[in-house]
């Protein structure tokens, strides 16, 4: 084949890998809730209520010992998070949780995760954030703590729930490349705000 004939066939082949790829990360997205893995600890990604309220359930049932509510804001208190809890706070459930206030990105939860499951000696984890967060999270989780046995817990956000909008597909266009981003390691850093 003459090399002017192989570009263009290329080019081709790299398309349509690209968007059965992107069909494969939309279809993995709106995967059910899975039956969740007992592990040392839990981590929440902020982003979403659903991803807190589901960590707290979880929490409650004794899934993991502690819970890390990575990114929280500076000013945000735990009951102001946790307002539309399912389940009643005890004083004993209240102690097995942290507020992580220095993630300003998923890479920056990965380092905030990391510090605190080595802290408290956490060997296993169970990752709870968005269906459509989950596979870079759990990338970048992985870089900051390779050690760490990480087992994701994908929830469905209010936006997966309805049918796809233009809205939808542009949020999932958008997580599809930058998990593309993280695979080809063009994220780096570690994306902590300054400790108080």
């Amino acid at each position: 084949m003459k090399a002017w004939l192989a570009l263009p066939l290329v080019l081709v082949l790299l398309i349509l890998s690209w968007c059965a790829g992107f069909a494969w990360f939309c279809v993995d997205a709106l995967h059910p809730v899975p039956d969740p893995v007992p592990c040392d600890g839990i981590v929440a990604l902020t982003g979403g209520r659903d991803r807190i309220e589901a960590s707290l359930l979880l929490l409650d049932k004794g899934i993991g010992q502690k819970l890390l509510i990575s990114g929280v804001g500076p000013h945000a208190t735990l009951n102001q998070l946790t307002e539309h809890s399912p389940i009643t706070l005890s004083p004993e459930l209240i102690r097995r949780i942290t507020l992580g206030r220095r993630a300003i990105s998923t890479i920056g939860n990965g380092s905030e995760t990391a510090e605190w499951s080595e802290k408290n000696h956490i060997r296993s984890l169970l990752v709870v954030t968005a269906g459509y967060h989950i596979r870079r999270a759990m990338v970048e989780l992985h870089r900051a703590a390779p050690t760490l046995s990480l087992h994701p817990y994908p929830v469905r956000s209010p936006a997966l729930r309805r049918s796809p909008d233009r809205a939808t597909i542009r949020l999932l266009l958008h997580e599809y490349i930058k998990w593309i981003g993280s695979h080809l390691g063009l994220s780096r850093g570690t994306n902590l705000a300054p400790r108080n």
